[in-house]
Parts: C-alpha cells; sequence; structure tokens
C-alpha cells in the first residue's frame, strides 16, 4: 500500500483517494470529509444508507463518492445485509399548479 506523510503520520491510499475533489463542481466552494446519509434507489428500490464516508459541499450539500465506496453502495443495497430498520416514506405526484 501506498503511504503518504500527514501531519507526522502515515495514511493509506483510501483516505487520499477521498481528498481528490476539494473545490464543488457546481458552485465552486469548499469540499469537506464527512459522514453522510444516502438515498441509494436500486430498481425500484430505496434503501437509506448512513454512515458513508464522501466529501460534501459546504455551500450547496453536493456529495462526491470514491468509487470503492459507490461499489459499496451497490452491494449493500442488493444484499441489505447491514440492515438496521425501516421507515415510510411518501410517494407524491408532481401537479404542474397554474397561478394566475
Amino acid at each position: 500500500m501506498n503511504l503518504i506523510p500527514k501531519n507526522g503520520k502515515q495514511i493509506g491510499r483510501r483516505e487520499r483517494k477521498l481528498r481528490i475533489v476539494d473545490k464543488c463542481y457546481f458552485c465552486k466552494a469548499k469540499v469537506v470529509q464527512q459522514q453522510v446519509t444516502i438515498d441509494y434507489r436500486w430498481g425500484d428500490d430505496l434503501v437509506v444508507i448512513r454512515d458513508v464516508p464522501a466529501g460534501a459541499c459546504e455551500q450547496c450539500g453536493e456529495k462526491y463518492l470514491e468509487s470503492g465506496v459507490y461499489k459499496e453502495l451497490e452491494r449493500l443495497a442488493k444484499s441489505k445485509s447491514h440492515l438496521r430498520g425501516k421507515i415510510m416514506v411518501d410517494i407524491l405526484a408532481f401537479e404542474e399548479s397554474i397561478t394566475t
């Protein structure tokens, strides 16, 4: 594993990859590393996955995921192996209102 010195400590490749994006592509604000909650759709299923390591824009909230993290989201959504509970979600239809 390729290690990089950081503040006198060694870090692994995974942490380095999560720092690829420093600025948001959309609003150009700073992207910081956080544990986020992802609403992940797999076919007709919707799963909520908590504590996902990601870069998150401080201004607009856009999330940036490392490819290995995204693959793990896909694996979790398919297998539901770490099921922690269930929630109900309302489904609404968008209807354009006409204002005069």
